[in-house]
């Protein structure tokens, strides 16, 4: 299975004595580790035991160390895979924490609007009944903001009006 998600893994052993040998990996894939083993085994060192990953594609905006667990990569592949629109800046905001990542993604998030004031529109317009001699007198960017600003949501802008709205709750 090829995905867009891919790993460069390196052998470390060819790579100290000034020798490129490595492969690159799906991310998604379920045999990352048989993969690294089969590489190491065809070392042009013969004694390779160690590796770490020297490059990656498919990721966006999110890091990964020389040394990430093999287990992590993958999960990180898979939530990206999975919430391609706003998982990188998810990730972003959880520090990496792919666990609340996910909490956020599953159970949090409230939609994609154009700006946090149409966010506080549609809320305010689902929840409520406006006399319509009022409807124009309501500041739903203030609205907006002061919700922001009193915990409840939590934004993540990707691009021009895109703006991801999830709950603190």
């Amino acid at each position: 299975m090829y995905s867009d998600f891919r790993i460069y893994v390196a052998d470390l052993a060819a790579y100290n004595n000034g020798k490129l040998h490595g492969v690159w990996i799906d991310a998604i894939a379920d045999d990352i580790q048989e993969q690294i083993n089969d590489m190491l085994k065809l070392s042009p060192e013969g004694f390779a035991e160690e590796w770490a990953i020297h490059d990656y594609e498919g990721f966006g905006d999110v890091s990964l160390s020389e040394y990430q667990g093999i287990e992590s990569v993958r999960d990180i592949a898979c939530f990206l895979f999975e919430y391609d629109e706003f998982g990188a800046a998810l990730l972003d905001y959880w520090s990496n924490d792919i666990e609340d990542a996910k909490k956020a993604a599953e159970g949090c998030y409230q939609g994609v609007y154009d700006s946090l004031a149409d966010y506080a529109q549609a809320i305010t317009e689902d929840t409520t009944e406006i006399p319509s001699h009022l409807a124009y007198y309501i500041d739903y960017e203030r609205l907006g903001r002061d919700i922001e600003m009193n915990g409840d949501v939590y934004t993540l802008e990707k691009g021009y009006q895109k703006v991801y709205v999830f709950s603190h709750h």
